[in-house]
């Protein structure tokens, strides 16, 4: 009679198996799929957002160092930081690692991004005002 308890008490301790691992590992792996589907856009755009808010503080920076010096030639980015324009901690790289690009006329400061690709002057690139980017693609 005690085999028989000991046996039963065995069968009813035992652990998980290998199959319910398995199930439990694809319904993760199946939620996690999803999520990642929902939130690598979202992350994109954010990348977007945070590169034209990058290059509006330069821009701004570079307006009132124009403004300060009474020109209409472009800056340096270092320049900018030299002269407190733009604080030593502000990000001067967009989102992708790459360095903003100033653009300067004699009516307008253009400040532009790579965009993801990293190569300068195709169609996801970011400039701040975006109305420079649309006039600048145009042959």
């Amino acid at each position: 009679m005690q085999i028989r308890e000991k046996i039963r008490k065995a069968r009813k301790s035992r652990g998980v198996t290998l199959f319910e691992v398995l199930i439990v590992v694809a319904i993760l792996a199946m939620v996690g799929g999803g999520v990642a589907a929902f939130a690598l856009p979202k992350y994109q755009e954010a990348q977007k957002t945070s590169a034209k808010t990058g290059a509006r503080v330069v821009r701004t920076a570079i307006q009132q160092w124009q403004a300060a010096n009474n020109e209409t030639s472009c800056p340096t980015i270092s320049q900018l930081i030299q002269e407190k324009h733009l604080d030593s901690g502000t990000n001067t790289n967009d989102p992708w690692g790459q360095p903003y690009e100033p653009r300067c006329s004699d009516d307008e400061v253009t400040v532009v991004s790579a965009g993801p690709d990293k190569k300068k002057s195709t169609k996801d690139d970011i400039a701040v005002p975006e109305t420079a980017a649309k006039t600048s693609e145009e042959p």
